[in-house]
């Protein structure tokens, strides 16, 4: 009966911890009190989840050695952008020596802060002042000095034109820009945009290499992170403070294959624009787990940029977990086959408390699995060799004397 116990006992054990065992990897949850609790997300693991971060679980281990899985909703506050766009009438255009006057006519109340305007030429470069009304009769500054551009030939097709300012509730709105040639207003856009910041993590990187490629007139940046981790924000800071308009692909490594003539590496897109001197340099790209960055700038025939310095970023990604009944609790991650848990608690997302507190995490451990060593072939370890050819030696000389004696 005992050895039928233990064997049975031994069969739940396995069971238990079989669910867990298919993950590679896992830490511990400390310091669980409550019912719900957050777990940020460490920069090391991200390299071991998949891109979709579909494998990660929340794991318990009760008194009774049984397997039991938390429930949680994964979540990162991206940034939000909130477009309304506000009706108005162009009532006036005028001239004067200091140059051309649109005036536009806000027939609600609504406060506004972009202007955004399409013209039909196609190379300019010009100053503007803003101002607002409520009368016509007494103007107060809103910009000043705001330069728009448009610039289009063989090498560059680059547009600025959005006018972004704090937010103004006037009856009307003078546009005064100051040209020799009447600018040709298209369309105009009047909007209130109201943007929320991301939660973003700033990373370091181990490395980084900027290099001048003469013959094919590019500036070519390579960043090295360590470890893997999401990326989805850069910002170039420029030294320069002349004007420039330069191309600009950010790359990430795909691949890396070693031949015969070196390693041959794979890059894929995350997006590109224009690095320019009136904007703020900041590209933003769906969030991509990464270890290189390759940023490629079109010098044409300028004299490369000075890089000042570059900041990467990417979004703070959390588990909310319910933990309902007592057990020590596992973050587990790392399973090639696991498909994205359905949980119910995904259905009632505005029940979960909004102030949580954060769980420690444990030292990561390889889950059950041992690292598989490499085994040298016998005779290629060469003490061996030796052992086995001074032993073949000395048994012939033996035999020799042996037969030498019997003549």
């Amino acid at each position: 009966m005992k050895v039928k116990l233990t064997y049975l006992l031994l069969f739940i054990c396995s069971f238990s911890f079989g669910q867990i065992n298919k993950y590679d990897y896992k830490r511990e949850l400390l310091e669980i009190k409550d019912q719900w609790h957050k777990v940020v997300l460490p920069n090391e693991i991200f390299g071991k989840v998949l891109p979709d971060f579909s494998d990660i679980r929340i794991y318990g281990i009760t008194k009774k050695n049984d397997t039991i899985e938390a429930p949680y909703i994964f979540r990162f506050a991206a940034e939000k952008i909130s477009q309304k766009d506000v009706p108005f009438n162009l009532i006036n255009q005028s001239k004067n020596d200091n140059g051309y006057y649109f005036t536009f006519e806000i027939p609600t109340k609504d406060p506004i802060n972009q202007l955004k305007l399409d013209f039909g030429q196609q190379d300019f470069d010009w100053r503007l002042v803003l101002e607002g009304s409520q009368n016509q009769q007494e103007w107060f500054t809103i910009v000043e000095n705001y330069r728009i551009l448009s610039i289009r030939n063989e090498l560059t097709d680059f547009q600025f034109t959005k006018i972004a300012f704090p937010n103004s509730k006037y009856r009307y709105f003078r546009l005064h820009i100051n040209s020799s040639v009447k600018p040709d207003l298209i369309a105009a856009k009047i909007s209130l945009i109201d943007f929320i910041d991301g939660d973003f993590r700033s990373y370091n990187f181990s490395s980084i290499k900027t290099e001048n490629d003469k013959q094919n007139k590019q500036t070519i940046i390579n960043l090295n992170l360590k470890p893997a981790v999401p990326v989805c924000y850069l910002k170039i800071f420029v030294k320069d403070t002349f004007d420039y308009y330069r191309p600009v692909t950010i790359k990430y490594l795909t691949d890396s294959v070693n031949t015969q003539q070196g390693w041959k590496y794979s890059y894929s897109t995350l997006t590109s624009g224009t690095l320019n001197s009136i904007e703020g340099n900041v590209f933003l790209f769906s969030s991509t787990i990464l270890k290189k960055l390759k940023v490629v700038i079109e010098n044409h025939d300028n004299k490369p940029l000075q890089i000042d310095s570059l900041v990467v970023k990417g979004y703070v990604y959390e588990l909310l977990g319910r933990f309902t009944e007592p057990a020590i609790y596992y973050l587990t991650y790392g399973n090639n086959q696991a498909s994205k848990p359905q949980y119910d608690i995904d259905r009632f997302a505005d029940k979960i408390p909004t102030t949580l507190k954060t769980l420690k995490l444990g030292d990561e451990q390889l889950n059950g699995k041992k690292v598989k060593s490499k085994t040298e072939p016998l005779f290629q370890n060469k003490i061996w060799l030796w052992s086995i050819m001074a032993l073949i030696i000395i048994l012939l000389g033996w035999f020799s004397i042996r037969m030498i004696k019997k003549k």
